[in-house]
């Protein structure tokens, strides 16, 4: 749609002059949707996600309709995290900045709720809570919204997700019926129509949808990466980028704290955020990561909501996003204010590239493959860094005290060009490559990897035949690449049995997928397992003869990506 200026509305000039402090000059689509139908009185149910400036399109005419004169509660804004009720009360504050007698008050858990109260007490325009400490207020009978003409729910869908629904019930049955009611959610599904049908008066719809999801100013990439490199990926994309500041998803908390234990075991800078942490660790983790201190947070979608941080270099989708709308709410975080961004998405399994894959649809957008770093341009990029280092410190000036040290080391026989060595060695440390198997070998089964999976191809060819039979002499018995037959060291000389599997390259598994399943099934470790040999409809794997009983009777008739396994001894023992 086409941009309008702000200077084109019907908006005062104290919010002129606010909006361009805060260097905004055309107003983004949903804000062009927007404002003018709010201002008219309409009931409004707005559509769009993060990062689209929803909160300046319900913010904008919200403080354009207050009255100054009236000291208590004109509009109150319904959010559903701490952070993002913090968030909305600030940019309320900087678009209300030079209109005289307009007071914003966030009130949300976690503060002193006396303060809250002695804030309410002085007189305050505009209410910017979270449902439950506003049903707290109301309790206390220290809040009255017998004044509230105008309510607005931000981000409705998260507030019925969280399981706000009979706060907000009995929130808004305390506000007078004759009022405007917006609301504003990134989805539109049943509870969400339900609540406008009983709330809401002739409301009129504006959303925005398809290609102004996304914006050109945030690269986005996928890589496809097995599930036990990722953290090693994350690594060298923070420094190949030299990211700063990033956010890193995933889908539970419980994988949150598994990742930020494993970045911190790599040397990277990384706390997590969740709904199980205090508001003072909360708050704790978001002061070390708004000054720097912490450069990359790893949060749950949930947690994230609210998180509203400039200069965010590059978003991390470790865990590929479970709702096509929360990749657009990640996404957006980055890449703001006229800043570039990076979106960068792992995928390491079917589920994964199935989702990717309506994610591209949805956001009618494509996301290319990214190319793994190499072990030499991860060398090379360390080399320069500290190239960059050493010279800073010499333009410096080194003083004396290092040198000495230096001289001690030579007194001990150890000459310059092998201190200097060792050191290099030191700050280089080691480069751990990513393997790249899996893209060659699903390249060599000629599957479509812009797409995720053969899908269309298959489709076209129609029903695969199972091209295994045990009494024909035409089966196909080419050897797998590498990574298919997952060879493995057997030098304790173990005898080795080698058994048919009924699941192969048509079930989508690998060699990890099978070692998992066995370990865990049966009481074989996953280092005594030999060769395994992925073909197209079934596999071969080596065991320790001493274990065949055991793995027989445990994992025959179990499960591998949720298909049945048959096994059967394949020929002789060795």
């Amino acid at each position: 749609m086409t941009k309008i200026k702000f200077d084109s509305l019907p908006l005062s000039e104290e919010t002129l002059k606010a909006l361009t402090e805060m260097g905004f000059e055309e107003a983004s689509p949903i804000q062009s949707l927007a404002i003018p139908v709010v201002l008219q009185g309409k009931d409004v149910i707005g559509q769009a996600q993060t990062g689209t400036g929803k909160t300046a399109a319900f913010g904008i005419p919200a403080i354009e309709l207050c009255d100054p004169a009236i000291k208590s509660p004109q509009t109150i804004v319904l959010c559903p995290t701490r952070e993002l009720a913090v968030q909305v009360s600030n940019e309320l504050k900087k678009i209300a900045k030079f209109k005289k007698g307009i007071s914003i008050l966030p009130i949300y858990g976690g503060e002193s709720f006396d303060r809250q109260v002695t804030a309410l007490k002085r007189g305050v325009q505009i209410v910017v809570g979270t449902p439950g400490r506003v049903i707290d207020h109301l309790t206390r009978k220290t809040l009255s919204l017998q004044t509230v003409k105008q309510v607005i729910l931000d981000e409705a869908d998260e507030m019925l997700n969280m399981g706000f629904v009979d706060d907000l019930e009995r929130i808004l049955s305390s506000i007078p019926k004759e009022r405007q009611t917006i609301l504003f959610s990134a989805t539109m599904a049943e509870p969400i129509m339900k609540l406008t049908k009983k709330y809401q008066n002739n409301p009129e719809l504006v959303k925005v949808v398809g290609k102004e999801l996304t914006v050109d100013s945030i690269e986005q990439l996928y890589f496809d990466i097995s599930e036990n490199q990722k953290v090693l990926l994350l690594k060298h994309l923070v420094e190949i980028h030299q990211v700063k500041l990033a956010l890193v998803f995933c889908n539970t908390k419980r994988a949150v704290d598994e990742l930020v234990e494993e970045m911190q075991k790599h040397g990277l800078k990384a706390e997590g955020l969740h709904g199980d942490l205090s508001q003072n660790q909360r708050n704790h983790v978001m002061s070390k990561f708004r000054n720097y201190t912490l450069n990359l947070l790893v949060a749950t979608d949930v947690a994230a909501r609210g998180i509203d941080v400039n200069g965010v270099d590059a978003v991390f989708n470790y865990d590929v996003p479970l709702d096509n709308e929360f990749y657009v709410h990640r996404i957006g975080r980055t890449g703001r204010a006229g800043n570039t961004g990076k979106a960068f998405t792992f995928v390491s399994n079917g589920k994964d590239f199935l989702r990717l894959k309506d994610i591209q649809n949805y956001c009618k957008v494509k996301i290319a493959r990214g190319p793994l770093p190499t072990g030499e341009e991860i060398l090379k990029l360390k080399k320069q860094n500290l190239f960059d280092q050493i010279s800073t410190v010499l333009n410096q000036g080194v003083p004396d005290f290092y040198a000495s040290v230096a001289e001690e080391f030579n007194g001990t026989g150890i000459s310059n060009e092998m201190l200097s060595a060792a050191l290099v060695r030191i700050a280089l440390g080691t480069v751990e490559e990513l393997k790249d198997d899996r893209r060659r070998d699903r390249e060599r089964r000629g599957e479509r990897s812009d797409r995720g999976f053969r899908g269309d191809r298959d489709r076209d060819r129609g029903p695969r035949s199972d091209r295994f039979d045990r009494t024909s002499k035409g089966d196909r018995f080419e050897r797998g690449s590498r990574r298919d037959r997952f060879e493995r060291d057997r030098s304790n000389g173990e005898k080795m049995v080698r058994l048919f599997i009924n699941l192969g390259k048509k079930d989508r598994i690998s060699p990890g997928d099978i070692v998992g399943a066995f370990a865990s099934n049966s009481s074989i470790q996953g280092k005594s397992i030999g060769n395994i040999d992925i073909y197209d409809s079934y596999s071969f794997i080596e065991i320790p003869e001493a274990k065949v009983d055991v793995v027989m009777s445990s994992m025959d008739n179990n499960k591998i990506k949720g298909k049945t396994v048959n096994l059967e001894l394949a020929g002789k023992r060795r």
